[in-house]
């Protein structure tokens, strides 16, 4: 179990610490209110998705004994114009760098990691379900 808190800023910023102590804050544009002064909240899904599958390949290049020396994902979601907005398509490009790469063993990390590891990935194509409760507390 993860559990994350993020806490009002005002305006339409939140702010958060992770569990290993660093501080997060999001926010929204400018024209749709907010001040820009943090990530976009949809933003961080993408940045967790390439985060996710990165971590995952390097370890299983690593443990097939690849020679990696960089790896750039880029991940592009597409949303609809009007609201709801969810991600329809979300697209992750992989550029892999390194001494006598095998492709076959490139595609087979990558394949494994969205597959198997990666639990961002595995949420985003098989969600399962949002619980919510509230309470309200009188000041």
């Amino acid at each position: 179990m993860l559990t994350t808190k993020m806490t009002w800023a005002g305006g339409l910023k939140f702010e958060g610490v992770s569990v290993f102590g660093h501080k997060i804050a999001t926010d929204v544009a400018r024209d749709a209110g907010g001040n820009e002064d943090g990530y976009k909240p949809t933003e961080l899904l993408l940045f967790g998705i390439a985060g996710c599958t990165g971590v995952d390949i390097v370890r299983i290049l690593k443990k097939q004994r690849q020679q990696v020396t960089g790896i750039d994902i880029d991940v592009t979601g597409h949303q609809p114009d009007e609201y709801p907005k969810p991600f329809e398509t979300v697209e992750i490009a992989y550029t892999i760098r390194g001494r006598e790469l095998d492709e076959k063993k490139v595609a087979q990390a990558i394949e494994l990691s969205q597959a198997k590891y990666c639990v961002v990935s595995q949420t985003v194509k098989n969600p399962g379900r949002v619980v919510t409760s509230f309470r309200v507390v009188p000041e």
